[in-house]
């Protein structure tokens, strides 16, 4: 068997990848070098023959894959859609019309929270967007900057990442499908994904556990103490504390003339469209197979697309050659997501030639409880999202692992995606140098540090339960473990709010 030839060997692409990724934190470097040192091992260290070897037969190969540029030509629709949503103002039209009925502190809270969900479609867009339009509202109404970066970046990649028809979505079942079918398994890469999704635990929690917290006005550790300090004071900082942006002026929060409309038309042309062109087929009650789905949404992404430039000149809030820039533009803005996704597909067929996966089984065979093959996944995925500060690259280097081994030691495939996808949010949500925490203390205004600071408490409580969650859904195999989950998740925060400051501060 493959392993028989490369035994350790076969390690080096994954070990290279993951190592590359804490050093450098740039996953593109991080994949490239650790397939190419795969390929060098396969052809024997020959270094030209390795890099012409590498490009043709396994970049070129994914690139000219149906399935592949299939994926390809659909994310760079959904970039050209997301783009244009984020560039016309919709968005920020719809929260200001809304803003006015905001007068508690609760309504604005869950504001917010609704704010971050119904800006599902750019992960970016959630904290840049929405948290400008509530920072005064906030400070009125004296709630923490720290709050408003925690709801935003809870509604961030948590969110994306549950939605299967955005980049997020498609990018996770670009990566899925390729390892079915090394795998021969029959199943579609949407179908594997849904089934997946209850598995998805600590992003679930990361979403609900917002409005919990806000209903049983229970806050604990650092944002307990930051909120009595907004409330006894009405100080937005702490005395020592650098904002990562300057409250935001109204005349730079819209593009003028921008409607409400911009955002809800076009997402309902999106549905309608999408729907249209399903049902015909079966769906939801019959499957419907990835490639008629893709089509689908390429063709629903692209009369949205049309809708809001079509609104855009109507409202005259651009030209049309600067809102058919825009689109473009965002089309472009998507080749990092589509080098990542051929080298990760790359990567995956240089670990599968290596015998990467059965090497690994054949360690861990017999020595490692089958139980917890699902939370060691999790716990190197996590550290892995953590110290690179990227969800994306970890799940482009730990799905081709983590679902051959599903495979081979017969454990549940969906429990292992949804390992590794809760790793990658769990870990970028506790990395001060992750993107998207980055973004949620700017759009919110608050200190970074401070931010990282007063989330991490609500993320471990969050990740805790994740691991107990995949270890009872490993055993049980039952999706309905997302439930247990949620049950206790409102506990721990029904418990810990009630902890003392001083108890939670020692512990």
């Amino acid at each position: 068997m493959e392993f028989e030839t490369y035994g350790m060997l076969s390690l080096l692409p994954a070990i290279i990848a993951i190592l590359l990724a804490f050093i450098t934190k740039n996953v593109i470097i991080s994949l490239f070098l650790g397939a190419l040192a795969g390929v060098f091992i396969i052809n024997g260290m020959a270094p030209i023959d390795s890099v012409t070897t590498f490009i043709g037969d396994y970049v070129f190969v994914q690139l000219t894959d149906s399935y592949n540029a299939a994926v390809i030509a659909l994310l760079v629709f959904i970039g050209g859609f997301v783009s244009l949503m984020e560039k016309s103002g919709g968005a920020v039209a719809f929260a200001k019309s809304v803003s006015k009925y905001i007068n508690t502190r609760t309504k604005a809270k869950f504001a917010t929270w609704f704010g971050g969900i119904i800006i599902f479609f750019s992960d970016i867009g959630t904290p840049l967007i929405v948290g400008p339009i509530f920072e005064s509202t906030y400070d009125k109404l004296k709630i923490s900057r720290e709050k408003l970066a925690w709801i935003l970046d809870s509604t961030a990649t948590p969110v994306a990442v549950l939605v299967p028809f955005i980049g997020w979505g498609i990018y996770i079942m670009g990566l899925i499908n390729e390892e079915f079918e090394r795998l021969g398994i029959a199943e579609s890469d949407f179908s594997a994904y849904m089934n997946s999704w209850p598995y998805f635990i600590y992003p679930i929690l990361a979403v609900l556990i917002v409005p919990v917290i806000i209903l049983l006005k229970k806050d604990f550790g650092p944002m307990r103490s930051a909120e009595k300090r907004t409330m006894k004071d009405g100080e937005r900082y702490w005395s020592n504390a650098t904002p990562l942006r300057q409250p935001a002026t109204p005349d730079l929060l819209t593009e003028n003339n921008s409607r409400p409309i911009l955002i809800w038309l076009p997402l309902v042309v999106l549905f309608v469209t999408l729907l249209g062109l399903l049902i015909p087929e079966g769906f939801p009650f019959e499957a419907v197979s990835g490639s008629t789905f893709r089509v689908a949404l390429s063709t629903a992404y692209l009369f949205a697309s049309l809708t809001l430039i079509v609104l855009m000149l109507l409202f005259k809030v651009k030209q049309f050659k600067e809102a058919f820039d825009i689109y473009t533009t965002g089309m472009q803005r998507m080749l990092n997501v589509i080098v990542i996704i051929v080298l990760a597909w790359a990567i995956g067929m240089v670990m599968e030639e290596m015998g990467t996966a059965n090497y690994i089984v054949q360690i861990i065979d017999g020595n490692v409880p089958l139980s917890i093959i699902p939370l060691l996944i999790f716990i190197v995925g996590a550290v892995m999202a953590f110290a690179s500060g990227t969800s994306w690259g970890t799940f482009a280097i730990m799905l081709p692992i983590a679902i051959p081994i599903a495979a081979q030691l017969d454990i549940s495939f969906y429990i292992c995606i949804g390992a590794v996808i809760s790793a990658g949010i769990f870990g970028d949500h506790c990395s001060p140098i992750s993107d998207s925490t980055i973004l949620s203390s700017t759009g919110a205004g608050s200190d970074h540090v401070d931010h990282v600071k007063t989330q991490l408490p609500m993320a471990l409580l969050n990740g805790s339960i994740t691991v107990l969650a995949l270890f009872i859904g490993t055993l049980t195999n039952s999706p309905l473990t997302v439930f247990l989950a949620i049950a206790l998740m409102v506990i721990g925060v029904f418990i810990m709010g009630r902890l003392p400051d001083k108890k939670i501060k020692s512990s």
